[in-house]
């Protein structure tokens, strides 16, 4: 047989690692296009600039998409990267705007780098085509100057933007934008598929609120999205707009063959970890060296981590190793990509990968959507990137322009990655998931509410789309909501926040309103770093911790919570922190919905209460060195939120051998493993979930573990969780089973958040519990 690219490429892989396990290799024929004419209704001079930019024919897939938005119909087009999506709308957009002197649209992103593409391609198209010359593209986001604003405002007929800029400052000022809203024909939702959990609701309502300005100013936009592929991209552009959405999701675009390697590093020899655990080689060192033999083998690749400082690192490494392999050259073409760089910067570094002069870039997750760097040869990623349509979307930077690809998966020493390299058909074989967010949770629908009444009153129609009646009650019995004939008014005048002036300033998209962050500051130079929800703060950012900021490192000096203000100053320590707490949680009213798959097991969906108090700090060694304990004196922290609990008899955990003094170890060490594979089925972060397990609960009266959601009222990974319990636990269970480790490790049931320490554990008697509650499940 003739070797292929990707066997020649593990071959040098291989040899030059060999400590390492390949656990999956897979290849995946190449494929023709398939073209459709051009549509009837399309521009003559649309047509024309887009041949001059070399698109001679559409994919059939682009003609579907393209003829149902210029029809009028919502639609979501969901193919592979590099497919083209960005002219399903962008024919249909151009050829209305030529056609219609005052018609407008709108595009949002949910990345700068991304928009910025974007609207580079839209102005070079505008330019050449004559009667689109009065349309005026531009940016309308943060970084907007305030003195251009108002110009952007009275001329554009193509606006870009995000949707935190959509929320505060075009829904707010709305009259300013009537002359937009009144003729805006299209709105483009692209990349949606990364709109999810709490951003992801209130991305939805600000939408629903646009498009009901929409109405009243008299338009009715087409919505037009753009996806990875998605396991129901209708059903997910349905719940960000409340309206019924058409999906097209054939790929008739052409690919070359690709190849995917599933990676796991080999151990550090004498390393050990908590509790004696053994430690693998990390994902970046790892992933570093595989850059650099791939580069050195004239792969132009690559490489995306996680944080600013890793892309950095990860470079540095990668051009060390080619420099010892002798190629100085080539690592003088190694370069690291991230937020934080200039426009012109990351522009000339795009310009350098796509032409060749670079060839090795180490990223984060900013060249992950849309951005068209074509060229590349490998994609390596230091851990699974958190959904599988991330994965597919980062794998597919490689073999853009039709040649044979290598995609190099390697595994983080944790229960998802471990899962995943020795699961290939969960990663390689089935649909990717559905982008999990609820747009109906009281706590992120009530600031929203209140919003909507500010920019115009609201109608009993109204209250039914938001599924608001019961916030609407409540919003009017607290005197923010006043009832006057059969519309809803926002009070004009209250002594307590927020009020009409300050209701958008309030709502934060991404979770939690701002009345409740904590502001991270530089202390030495004032700098607002970021912020963080009180409610998580002092588990991130208490006095000790080490914070990293986009890559940067920070130790808090003092955490205040009555100023909401931590301070930070900038430091590299040797050292890690992790925050040590003690949690209770109770069960809320009744459940929301029950199952008893079998005798002696109860599944539930519930609302609980979580009391958590961060009762100090570990101080650990890069190396899992533990150098510390520090204590804290801190106040109790209350979340109300959703969670899944199930609870287990005593008399199946005598069948099953678990004797009592086994008990708490089996229930965490399962819950630790739970939590590391909800990520699986729900597109969340470990980090968005937490969990407690309990050998007796004083609410159910059982042996009882609760998954929940780390954010008020819900973001809907535990009613995920519930809905497809079988297949969660099925997956816990097949990675504690198959981890080589003796008595537990990161890779299965050891969890980095662990408020205890860790302890106690029994991975055993916890294989013991998962497997049967796969059995009764099933």
């Amino acid at each position: 047989m003739t070797p292929t690219y990707g066997s020649e490429i593990l071959e040098i892989l291989r040899a030059r690692m060999p400590a390492a396990t390949v656990t999956h290799v897979e290849t995946l024929p190449g494929r023709p296009a398939r073209y459709a004419p051009w549509p009837e209704w399309a521009e003559p001079d649309v047509r024309a600039a887009l041949a001059d930019a070399s698109v001679t024919r559409l994919y059939s897939h682009q003609r579907a998409a393209a003829d149902l938005a210029y029809a009028g119909r919502d639609v979501i087009v969901a193919t592979g990267t590099s497919s083209g999506k960005s002219l399903c709308y962008l024919l249909p957009v151009l050829t209305t705007l030529a056609r219609e002197a005052r018609a407008c649209a709108m595009y949002l992103t949910p990345t700068k780098a991304l928009g910025s593409d974007q609207l580079a391609a839209v102005s070079q198209l505008t330019r050449a085509v004559p009667g689109l010359a009065e349309v005026n593209p531009a940016p309308y986001d943060g970084d907007t100057p305030g003195e251009a604003r108002p110009g952007i405002r009275d001329r554009t007929r193509f606006v870009f933007t995000n949707p935190d800029m959509l929320h505060a400052a075009i829904l707010r000022n709305h009259p300013r934008w009537a002359r937009v809203l009144r003729r805006l024909r299209y709105i483009v939702v692209d990349e949606c598929h990364t709109y999810r959990g709490v951003f992801g609701a209130g991305v939805s309502l600000v939408l629903r609120r646009l498009l009901r300005l929409c109405r009243a100013y008299g338009s009715n936009p087409t919505v037009i999205f753009a996806s990875a592929t998605a396991a129901d991209p209708a059903g997910q552009a349905a719940r960000l707009i409340g309206r019924e959405v058409t999906a097209v999701t054939e790929d008739c675009a052409p690919a070359g063959e690709k190849t995917y390697i599933l990676w796991e590093p080999g151990f550090i020899e004498g390393a050990e970890g908590e509790h004696g655990a053994p430690v693998r080689r990390a994902a970046t060192t790892e992933s570093a060296d595989i850059m650099a033999a791939l580069v050195e083998h004239g792969a132009r690749t690559l490489t995306f981590v996680r944080s600013r400082r890793a892309a950095e690192i990860v470079a540095m490494r990668a051009a060390e190793g080619l420099v010892a392999a002798g190629r100085a050259d080539f690592a003088q073409r190694v370069a690291s990509y991230r937020a934080g760089y200039l426009a012109e910067d990351r522009r000339a570094l795009e310009r350098d990968l796509d032409n060749g002069a670079l060839l090795g870039v180490a990223t984060t997750n900013a060249l992950e959507l849309g951005i068209d760097v074509g060229g590349l040869d490998a994609v390596v990623m230091a851990g699974f990137p958190g959904t599988v349509a991330s994965f597919r979307q980062q794998g597919g930077r490689a073999g853009r322009r039709g040649q044979s690809s290598v995609v190099v998966l390697v595994a983080r020493d944790e229960p998802m990655d471990a899962y995943l390299v020795s699961h290939p058909a969960a990663l390689l074989g089935k649909p990717v998931e559905n982008s999990v967010f609820n747009p109906a949770n009281p706590y992120i629908l009530r600031g929203h509410v209140y919003c909507a009444a500010v920019e115009r009153p609201l109608t009993p129609e109204d209250v039914e789309e938001f599924g608001a009646e019961g916030v609407v009650e409540t919003l009017e019995a607290q005197g923010y909501l006043r009832r006057r004939g059969t519309a809803w008014y926002a009070a004009p005048q209250l002594a307590i926040e927020p009020t009409p002036e300050t209701a958008h300033s309030a709502v934060s998209l991404r979770g939690g309103g701002s009345d409740d962050d904590v502001i991270i500051v530089d202390a030495t130079d004032g700098r607002v770093l970021g912020t963080i929800d009180s409610s998580r703060a002092l588990s991130q950012v208490h006095s000790g911790a080490v914070y990293i900021h986009r890559g940067e490192y920070f130790v808090i000096d003092e955490l205040d919570l009555d100023e909401c203000v931590a301070l930070a100053r900038p430091e590299t320590p040797e050292y890690t922190t992790q925050a040590r707490s003690t949690t209770q949680i109770s069960v809320l009213g009744e459940a929301h919905a029950r199952t008893n798959p079998a005798p002696g097991l109860w599944i539930a969906s519930i609302d609980v209460e979580v009391r958590e108090t961060v009762t100090g700090y570990v101080m650990r060694h890069l190396d899992g060195t533990v150098l510390a304990h520090v204590p804290l004196d801190l106040p109790e922290q209350r979340l109300v939120t959703r969670a899944v609990a199930y609870t287990v008899d005593p008399l199946v955990l005598d069948e099953l051998g678990i004797s009592a003094a086994d008990l708490p170890g089996a229930l965490h060490a399962a819950e630790h493993a739970a939590i590391g594979l909800l990520p699986l089925i729900a597109t969340c972060d470990r980090w968005d979930i937490g969990g407690v397990s309990t050998a007796l609960h004083p609410d159910t009266l059982l042996p009882t573990v609760f998954v929940y959601d780390g954010h008020p009222g819900g973001a809907g990974f535990a009613d995920e969780g519930f809905a497809r319990f079988h297949e969660w636990i099925s997956a816990t269970y097949d990675t504690v089973s198959s981890c080589s480790c003796e008595s537990g490790c990161p890779s299965c049931v050891q969890s980095p958040k662990c408020g205890n320490g860790n302890q106690p554990l029994n991975k055993e008697a916890a294989r013991t519990l998962l497997g049967a509650l796969v059995a009764m499940t099933a």
